[in-house]
């Protein structure tokens, strides 16, 4: 039997400060730009001089946050990628925040949030500097305010929470565009279980949620282009503020030339072609950052996708049934994005929701008398020990060390 939490804050705050540990214990390991570092890098080295725009066809807000952390610490590995260490850490507590509150089960939460730990692409991506973490990390903290506006009492309490989400997906757009289908998301699903019972969020009308998401979202996204209005060159106005958004479009739209560890998000599912971020002699000794998932939890959230789906669908589960659907819609909406060419770490967000999707399956089917935790607990954890020199970056035997990490020939 798994141990029994029943004081939520205590657990929160033991699991903030051994994740926070994690991803900053050798975060300087690189002393180098790794991967797409060397795009936000410099650009938030050029949004610090207020100097011109720099990496445009993204919004500003990811490069602000890389950008402050270089101001705090200064331009060192440590500067680059601090602010990304906090983003993972809000990620990992959103996770365990949005499962008490679905489940109000302190060991589910805590289930939840120890796998999305355990899990090698928030690993990763919590200790590079790029936009992607600091996404998720708002839309994972706007699902918990969403939720937490659902347990509200009163109307002003209600709005005040409500608003508090939408602020979240609007900073989570303000990062990178691929959070927008997040605000629509979001309007559904409010749209269904209003309808499903109209008692939910008191004070808040079936027309109201989603236009405050809308305009709130909206606001906050405009609201982070702000420095943009100090450039010393090309300087935005209030007048070309939306004639900039068609241009960074027009930017997101450009065919790029086809690129080695390019892959189709068919075979995001099964981690067909992860990517090595980082794969050479630095530092005094051949080092390598494999971007990959944990396959206990990768691979093992797609048979609890299944189940939760079936939970939903037999026994009306529609907190579980909720969670894989979530999954589900941020996965397909890849097919919908016209992106060429495309990579695995576009399935960031999708994998933060399956340890969530895990930990509901769980809950649900424990009651059946199946006691799956531990051992997927310790599956997790064994694997996450045996990857962890390609996750972050130790130093390796030789330059054929990789071999050891590579299960399947496309992971080369």
């Amino acid at each position: 039997m798994p141990i029994k939490f029943d004081r939520p804050l205590p657990v929160a705050i033991l699991l903030g400060i051994i994740t926070q540990a994690l991803f900053c214990w050798r975060l300087a390991v690189p002393h180098m730009l790794v991967f797409d570092e060397v795009h936000y890098v410099p650009a938030a080295r050029t949004l610090l001089t207020l100097a011109h725009p720099a990496n445009a066809e993204h919004p500003l807000l990811g490069k602000e946050l890389i950008a402050l952390g270089v101001w705090m610490f200064g331009d060192t590995p440590v500067g680059w990628r601090a602010m990304s260490t906090l983003a993972g850490t809000a990620t990992v507590l959103g996770c365990y925040a949005a499962l008490w509150l679905l489940y109000r089960r302190v060991w589910t939460a805590t289930l939840g949030a120890v796998l999305v730990l355990l899990n090698f692409t928030v690993f990763i991506q919590s200790r590079i500097a790029m936009l992607d973490g600091f996404m998720a990390a708002f839309v994972v903290l706007a699902l918990a305010c969403l939720l937490w506006s659902a347990k509200a009492n009163g109307a002003e309490a209600v709005w005040a929470r409500w608003i508090g989400g939408a602020m979240f997906l609007g900073l989570a757009v303000a990062c990178k565009w691929a959070a927008a289908p997040y605000v629509l998301f979001a309007a559904l699903a409010f749209l269904l279980l209003k309808r499903g019972n109209p008692h939910r969020w008191p004070g808040l009308s079936w027309w109201a949620g989603p236009i405050m998401l809308g305009v709130v979202s909206v606001a906050t996204y405009l609201a982070t282009f702000m420095p943009a209005f100090f450039y010393a060159t090309e300087p935005i106005s209030v007048s070309t503020l939306l004639p900039y958004q068609l241009a960074m479009f027009k930017l997101q739209e450009q065919v790029l030339p086809p690129h080695t560890y390019q892959s189709s998000w068919e075979g995001w599912v099964l981690m067909i072609r992860p990517i090595w971020y980082l794969y050479e002699p630095v530092d005094g000794a051949q080092r390598g950052i494999l971007f990959v998932g944990n396959p206990v939890i990768m691979w093992g959230g797609l048979v609890a996708v299944a189940a939760s789906l079936w939970a939903w669908a037999r026994e009306r589960d529609v907190r579980t049934g909720a969670l894989a659907g979530l999954w589900v819609a941020s996965y397909l909406v890849w097919a919908l994005v016209p992106k060429s060419p495309s990579f695995f770490y576009y399935y960031y967000l999708p994998s933060i929701w399956l340890p969530l999707v895990l930990a509901g399956a769980i809950h649900h089917w424990h009651k059946r008398g199946w006691h799956l935790d531990e051992a997927l607990l310790g599956a997790a954890a064994v694997l996450f020990i045996n990857f962890y020199p390609v996750l972050a970056a130790t130093a390796l035997d030789d330059p054929g060390s990789f071999h050891r990490w590579t299960w399947f020939a496309s992971w080369i």
